[in-house]
């Protein structure tokens, strides 16, 4: 949009808002101003004003409204009463739900009042919240849309070196296919105290990059801060296994198994690689028998393959493992 539609726009939402129209309807107005011209600063002088003259009736309105020009106008709003990690947060969800739109070149956003105050915990929300609607983020066009929070990590990260937090957050660089930018802040994470979230981020980095080594050595040294947690034995065991050591596989399952034998994702990983290595029948069974279990579509047909290549196989059991991966 043109500075002259963004202009027109903010007109048309003042009509709106003024002169006996729908305060919604303004507001929505503004929003698709906001993402035509997400830097423009027009349409959020008139969110101001309106804040300022009609506040109460405002925010009822937002309150009552989950649609995103609601979420877009509150985060904007919030930040304007000093409130920048619910801002922040109200940002992400709305980047989740359109990461095609440039939000973060909100003047706001890069506003040192907001880079200042904003909470490690708080970005670290957002960034997570940029991700809940799994788009495709590894392209030129989002990491060029995505520079502003990565602007925000540096600064954020730099003054609030929150290593659970950095972990978290080191998700969306690594989404967006910023590598360095991900382990920059597993870096810096690292440097106030080692956690085990900080080298589970390493790891899942590493594994996205294709490095399996590292990323099996990083889960090790989870392992070593956290060595009760059943979760890191099944994702080591889940790199073993991609590494094709189906022994080792075998193995750190098993030992997940002693502190959760109820886990139904440890249980079905241990009977797709005993099947893997051995060709047991019996363990293919009891991976049948637990597939409808597994939450995560991909999970579980990664889990069939692997165990459908098991040696020796009777085909009529490998045919009927198969089947359940279509369902």
């Amino acid at each position: 949009m043109s500075n002259q539609s963004v202009t027109a726009g903010v007109g048309l939402a003042g009509v709106m808002a003024h002169c006996g129209g729908s305060l919604a309807g303004a507001v929505e107005l503004l929003a698709g101003a906001i993402a035509s011209a997400p830097a423009a600063p027009e349409p959020y002088a008139a969110l101001a004003e309106l804040w300022t003259d009609r506040r109460s009736e405002l925010k009822e309105n937002l309150e009552e409204d989950g649609s995103l020009s609601a979420v877009l106008a509150q985060a904007y709003l919030l930040f304007l009463d000093g409130d920048m990690d619910n801002a922040v947060m109200a940002l992400g969800s709305v980047t989740g739900a359109r990461p095609d739109v440039a939000w973060g070149a909100a003047p706001w956003f890069g506003d040192a009042r907001f880079l200042g105050v904003v909470s490690a915990e708080a970005l670290a929300e957002a960034c997570l919240r940029t991700l809940d609607y799994g788009h495709d983020l590894d392209t030129e066009e989002m990491r060029e849309s995505f520079a502003p929070w990565f602007h925000a990590l540096d600064v954020v990260s730099e003054r609030n070196p929150v290593p659970e937090s950095l972990a978290a957050m080191a998700r969306l660089p690594r989404a967006c296919g910023r590598y360095e930018l991900s382990f920059a802040l597993c870096d810096r994470a690292d440097a106030v105290d080692r956690v085990m979230w900080t080298a589970v981020a390493r790891a899942t980095t590493w594994r996205v990059m294709g490095n399996l080594v590292q990323a099996a050595a990083a889960l090790e040294r989870a392992l070593l801060l956290d060595s009760a947690n059943w979760s890191l034995y099944l994702d080591l065991a889940d790199v073993r296994a991609e590494q094709g050591d189906f022994t080792a596989a075998v193995s750190l399952v098993e030992r997940g198994l002693e502190f959760e034998p109820h886990e139904v994702s440890l249980r079905a990983a241990a009977a797709a690689y005993r099947t893997r290595l051995s060709g047991a029948s019996d363990d293919l069974k009891a991976l049948i028998a637990l597939v409808p279990g597994l939450a995560n579509a991909t999970y579980r047909n990664l889990l069939i393959d692997c165990a459908c290549a098991g040696p020796k196989l009777p085909r009529r059991l490998v045919a009927k493992a198969r089947r359940l991966r279509e369902n």
